[in-house]
């Protein structure tokens, strides 16, 4: 057993990190300490003011353990790690990892190449970005090929000068065949070096040059090679048009700021590189409330720089951040340079961080009505479906179905949906094993009776709450009328369970019409988002119990319940298979169309006909 107060005592006064445990033994919480001492008493002194988040997560802390490092900067990196491992449920955390690509142009080859890029290495390239759009990349990539005339290929250079014949881009001039000889290292050397100017931001050169060639082609009344330029002209001012933010000190910086609600923030991020605004994009994070916007910075900076390969110069916020040295100190380890982190007061930097703000704002804003929207179609709905029933919260409802052909291979899927949502991983499949032939009451009562006994039964194990069948539903909806409705309370009753169940009851045209409920059927309007859900509800049972159908009709299966007629042997079965292509054709095949099948007989025939009537 974990004393908590006793192991408090074994602390030791050093730095390191800390990882709080819940009753499952899953990690809820991982922070670092200057003195791990101090820190952790911290979070079970009384006296303390620590905030509704902190407060709630020492309930549910029923053991920890720490690792010592040497200083508070390895700490602050085991942190970083141990946060993106297992994502713990109490820390601030990034709701997605994003990737950036980079423009790499191989300097470190005779012959270099500009490439695509995930990754930064170090590998003596030399490396642009990172870029929000893999599109613009890869754009912008084209363009400088199309430009500068540069190799795609990935041929060792000068190695294998004329092993091989020029590729397609020599043919249609998109390339001078260094591969071939047929221009120097010098001469590939001055294009690469255009292409370098062109991605450090100078367009001038390039504009100019592209603009005496359409002149120049204009009128030797070549008017496809002036369109062609025209076009490289237009490429060109895109690119030169999108970078209208600049800064006079042409640094690299990173821009962020945030905006936040009781449950989520977004954080805002303009990319500047080389005194230009190439870019932004924006993360969501999961928060608590009274969550300050220093700590959710603090944790934003921590978890995202940790897996971003490029790390700027300058990083601008809104806020100070309680662990700005360590953190400046961190950074520049892996950038190897000076980093710095400022908060601006006044003049440009100070309206872009506002700028960045400002959009921040404006997603959140814009999710939060999508949000509402979404709530509206999901744990609204289910409000209506209880508040029709008369069923008090409804939060998690399954719904069963029955899908087989002539009761063969009958199948029963089991669908979920909590909060209005389906819930895939809690959804299941039961092949029928005591029903004969096509019974969809009698398959349905199994289906049912396993669902349940298997989830008693979870529920008398040690541990049992956490077993996949155990966590029983508010509502059961059945696909279909009063019969299936009564089919399921009469094994709940036989299992001693109290559970409302309702049948989701079709009209004439297979379309939904209403509930059944308590020996009644109640109409729904069309256009609620209650009636809507429960369509929802009954297609996605259906299509699941279908799905599994199909998945375990192959063609062996199939054969094998021709099998079981007496008289029809490997030989018959394959005939009939031959001409019929399906088991359905050949239940609905009359006698004397099986009986002109090759190597049957009108006994044999009789018998099949039999079989499936």
């Amino acid at each position: 057993m974990f004393d908590i107060q006793e192991e408090l005592k074994k602390l030791p006064a050093k730095p390191g990190v800390y990882i709080m445990h819940d009753e499952k033994d899953a990690i809820i919480y991982v922070g670092k300490a200057v003195v791990l001492k101090n820190r952790v008493r911290q979070y079970f002194q009384s006296s303390r003011n620590k905030g509704i988040k902190i407060e709630q997560m020492v309930t549910k802390i029923r053991r920890f353990e720490y690792i010592v490092t040497d200083s508070e900067l390895e700490a602050l990196v085991l942190e970083c790690n141990l946060i993106k491992e297992h994502r713990p449920k109490y820390n601030t955390m990034l709701k997605d990892d994003k990737t950036y690509p980079f423009i790499k142009v191989t300097v470190n080859e005779p012959f270099p190449r500009v490439l695509f890029s995930r990754r930064m290495k170090k590998d003596k390239s030399r490396y642009f970005g990172p870029y929000t759009s893999a599109g613009a990349v890869k754009d912008t990539i084209e363009l400088i090929n199309k430009l500068y005339k540069l190799r795609t290929c990935s041929r060792n250079l000068p190695r294998d000068i004329g092993l091989e014949r020029p590729c397609l881009n020599y043919h249609i001039k998109q390339c001078q065949a260094p591969c071939q000889g047929y221009e120097s290292q010098e001469q590939y050397g001055v294009r690469v070096n255009g292409a370098l100017d062109f991605l450090n931001g100078n367009y001038k050169p390039v504009l100019r040059m592209l603009e005496e060639k359409m002149q120049d082609a204009s009128e030797k009344m070549d008017f496809e090679a002036a369109i062609e330029y025209r076009e490289l002209l237009g490429s060109v001012k895109q690119i030169a048009q999108k970078q209208k933010i600049t800064s006079g000190d042409g640094e690299d910086k990173d821009v962020i700021a945030l905006a936040s609600d009781d449950r989520d923030a977004v954080v805002q991020v303009f990319f500047v590189r080389s005194g230009r605004l190439i870019g932004r994009d924006h993360f969501y994070l999961k928060v608590a409330p009274h969550d300050t916007r220093s700590q959710i910075l603090d944790s934003f900076i921590k978890q995202f720089y940790s897996g971003t390969p490029f790390i700027p110069r300058e990083i601008m916020l809104q806020d100070e951040i309680e662990d700005k040295e360590i953190i400046e100190q961190w950074l520049g380890g892996r950038r190897g340079g000076r980093v710095y982190i400022r908060v601006p007061k006044k003049g440009t930097k100070e309206k872009l961080v506002e700028l960045a703000e400002r959009n921040a704002q404006m997603v959140l804003s814009q999710d939060r009505e999508k949000i509402k929207r979404e709530e509206g179609r999901t744990i609204g709905a289910m409000k209506e479906i209880a508040q029709l029933l008369g069923v008090a919260d409804v939060v998690r409802v399954e719904a069963f179905d029955i899908s087989n052909i002539s009761g063969f291979e009958s199948v029963g899927s089991m669908i979920v949906y909590e909060k209005g949502k389906p819930k895939t991983s809690d959804y299941r499949k039961f092949k029928i094993k005591t029903v004969k032939g096509p019974d969809d009451y009698a398959s349905m009562e199994e289906v049912l009776s396993r669902r349940f006994s298997h989830g008693l039964a979870e529920r008398e194990e040690e541990n049992s709450e956490y077993g996949s069948f155990s966590r029983f539903p508010d509502l059961i909806m059945m696909d279909g009328g009063k019969g299936q409705v009564n089919v399921a309370l009469r094994v709940l009753e036989k299992l001693h369970l109290n559970i409302p169940v309702c049948g989701m009851v079709k009209d004439d045209n297979h379309r939904t019409r209403g509930l059944y409920y308590n020996n009644e059927e109640i109409p729904i309007e069309r256009n609620s988002e209650g009636f809507r859900l429960i369509t929802r509800i009954q297609d996605e049972a259906h299509r699941f119990a279908i799905e599994y159908h199909r998945s375990l009709r192959s063609r062996q299966q199939v054969h094998s319940v021709l099998d079981d007629i007496e008289g029809i042997g490997e030989t018959r079965r394959k005939a009939l298979m031959r001409r019929f292509k399906s088991l359905e054709a050949v239940r609905d095949a009359t006698v004397e169309e099986l009986a002109s099948t090759e190597s049957m007989n009108l006994p044999a025939a009789q018998k099949v006909y039999d079989f499936f009537h």
